[in-house]
């Protein structure tokens, strides 16, 4: 059977969606109902130095409006937290919570644990050959979703 560019890059989106629905659906089961995927790459961004919502849209390829609304979303949910910059007292710089970086660190265990379950269903070998193969096509390096060039989702998905 023979699949067109299409179908493969829909395969490739399906696995994505299936490992972060997933993720996203256990961390519910743990306790964070309340996260979604962006909520993920906003947290990293800001880790990674963003600490104003200008520079997170910049991250997220989104307005600076949508990313201040994200930004509402995890401060209100307790994830990021607005402090006093030390070098300039007017100005407000964002930080993750110990509770942001714990669902950060939930969510990294999750995916591990959802990996070693597609290795249990096509095998230890395959899948490490499916991430070689990944790795030569895509580059070794993760994609950064945090990272200009990403198409960010809709920040305000559902609550």
């Amino acid at each position: 059977m023979s699949r067109s560019g299409a179908d493969l890059a829909l395969l490739l989106l399906g696995g994505f969606r299936s490992l972060v629905d997933a993720a996203t659906a256990e961390l519910a089961r743990r306790g964070h109902e309340d996260v979604r995927p962006v909520h993920d790459f906003a947290m990293r961004a800001i880790a990674a130095g963003a600490d104003n919502a200008s520079e997170l849209g910049r991250r997220l390829s989104v307005s600076k409006q949508a990313a201040a609304k994200t930004i509402a979303v995890l401060q209100e949910r307790g994830y990021v937290a607005r402090d006093a910059d030390p070098l300039d007292a007017r100005r407000k710089r964002l930080q993750v919570t110990a509770l942001g970086f714990e669902v950060l660190r939930q969510g990294e265990s999750i995916f591990d644990e959802l990996r070693e379950e597609w290795a249990r269903r096509i095998g230890a070998g395959e899948l490490a050959r499916l991430e070689s193969h990944l790795a030569a096509l895509v580059g070794a390096r993760p994609v950064r979703p945090d990272a200009p060039g990403w198409i960010a989702q809709d920040l305000n998905g559902p609550p």
